[in-house]
């Protein structure tokens, strides 16, 4: 089992800056991601990362705005969103994949998922 704790939402202006954690313990894991979901929305894919932190990819809606980075010695997984729109605003979730390294922006090849911290873009 992997058990994942997201951190660092909250209430931020347009234009702001936030950063999430998200620490993993348990078995060993792979590819990491980020998902989020507003409010009657369906939950979506934000940014992943494998292992090695040399493989990212972004939603076209985050490119250039939001890293995703991670520390395995920490265990740990990075979401810096900068230039933070309303739109932005949702819960955001911490997924990891316990199988393969594959950088994926799909929810089902993701074993393991955090509950989530709210983050909130005041316009």
């Amino acid at each position: 089992q992997v058990q994942l704790v997201e951190s660092g939402g909250g209430l931020v202006q347009t234009g702001g800056s936030l950063r999430l954690s998200c620490v993993a313990s348990g078995r060993s894991v792979y590819a990491m991601g980020w998902f989020r979901q507003a409010p009657g929305e369906v939950r979506e894919f934000v940014a992943a990362i494998a292992y090695s932190g040399g493989g990212t990819y972004y939603a076209d809606s985050v490119k250039g705005r939001f890293t995703i980075s991670r520390d395995n010695a920490k265990n740990t997984v990075y979401l810096l969103m900068n230039s933070l729109k309303p739109e932005d605003t949702a819960v955001y979730y911490c997924a990891a994949d316990a199988t393969n390294n594959v950088v994926a922006g799909i929810a089902d090849m993701y074993d393991y998922w955090g509950q989530g911290t709210q983050v909130t873009v005041s316009s």
